[in-house]
């Protein structure tokens, strides 16, 4: 593996991540497209200010949301202490997110506080709970928007990244499914720094890191989804089914399939659905990553003009897209328009130097 690749990759990763979640501020959440056009023209092409009476209004184009502030966070935590360490990324929670919220979705860092959190303070701050006994129900994404960095810091090392980001969901998320999906995505991105393609061949490679051990995700099936041989057992883990690892490669292969029609592509969000459940979320951003993974403008794009939960679908798609064309691949319009770009570049590059050095 080229090391120079790796660090450029993972650290595209990271600024694909940012980049999604500040082109997002502005047009957030607009579920009729055609108040999206009015306020923000036919087509999104940079950062925009939130119009009045809009989610993050008073905010300026080029900062981040809540969400790339927890990204942050936990970006700050990796870096400093080399490694993922729950109880500084929990003391840090504690001290610089929790005491600038009060409960309620319209306030707090970043104009907006995202169901999961505000479902985590109320458990941690409002009743005391410990850390360990504060994740709730919600179905979003909001975990693997933070802990894509986690995913990366172990890119190189499928069964710590597995645990770590598992334990960092179920902070605040403890579903099991969506704890999956979250493992999953982590697993894919780490794939993709390593030089493989979002494509219909991921899947099995990910299904032989489950085979051997490496993945604790639970396995009936013998190679290419055939009915396991009698000398065969089941390879048991943390997670129900692989189903999470299987539907990347089953949305690439649509991706490339002339067959199959979504124009222009930022239609993916009515064909999966707009509203902010990760099983909306999820499959657009594979979509997106899969068919502009030489295009990162493109993709990022696509994934905003869509409406709905475009930013977290942007800023998934942003990490899966930055994997692959890497920090080098992205228009440095991008970094210079995104407020505090240049030191999120160097963090970005410092984790993934840490990463590759494991």
């Amino acid at each position: 593996m080229d090391n120079s690749r790796f660090q450029d990759r993972a650290a595209g990763a990271l600024m694909g991540a940012f980049i999604g979640d500040a082109l997002g501020l502005g047009p957030h959440w607009y579920y009729d497209l055609d108040d999206l056009r009015r306020d923000h023209g036919d087509w999104i092409s940079g950062y925009t200010t939130p119009r009045p009476g809009r989610y993050h209004a008073g905010m300026r184009a080029g900062e981040l949301s809540q969400a790339g502030i927890l990204l942050r966070l936990t970006l700050d935590s990796l870096v400093e202490c080399g490694q993922y360490d729950e109880a500084d990324f929990c003391r840090r929670m504690d001290k610089d997110v929790f005491p600038l919220l009060d409960g309620s979705p319209m306030q707090g860092p970043g104009g907006y506080t995202s169901q999961s959190i505000r479902e985590t303070w109320r458990l941690r701050v409002d009743q005391g709970r410990p850390w360990g006994e504060c994740g709730g129900h919600a179905d979003t994404t909001e975990a693997i928007e933070r802990t894509l960095a986690i995913a990366l810091r172990y890119a190189l090392q499928p069964a710590r990244l597995a645990d770590a980001v598992a334990r960092n969901t179920r902070l605040t998320q403890i579903e099991p499914m969506l704890v999956s999906m979250t493992v999953a995505y982590g697993a894919v991105l780490a794939q993709l720094v390593q030089g493989e393609a979002l494509d219909a061949t991921l899947s099995g490679k990910l299904m032989r890191l489950v085979k051997s051990g490496a993945l604790p995700f639970h396995a009936v099936t013998s190679a290419g989804l055939h009915p396991p041989g009698r000398e065969e057992h089941p390879t048991a883990g943390s997670f129900a089914s692989p189903d999470a690892l299987l539907t990347p490669s089953f949305i690439a292969e649509a991706a490339a399939d002339p067959g199959v029609c979504i124009e222009p592509a930022w239609k993916v969000s009515l064909v999966y659905g707009m509203p902010c459940a990760i099983y909306h979320v999820l499959p657009a951003a594979y979509y997106l990553g899969a068919r502009f993974s030489t295009d990162f403008e493109a993709g990022v794009l696509h994934a905003i003009n869509g409406g709905g939960q475009n930013l977290s679908r942007a800023m998934l798609t942003g990490a899966l897209i930055g994997a692959q064309t890497g920090l080098s691949g992205i228009p440095r319009r991008f970094i210079d328009g995104l407020e505090d770009g240049a030191a999120l570049r160097e963090l970005a590059l410092r984790l993934a130097r840490q990463a590759e050095a494991t």
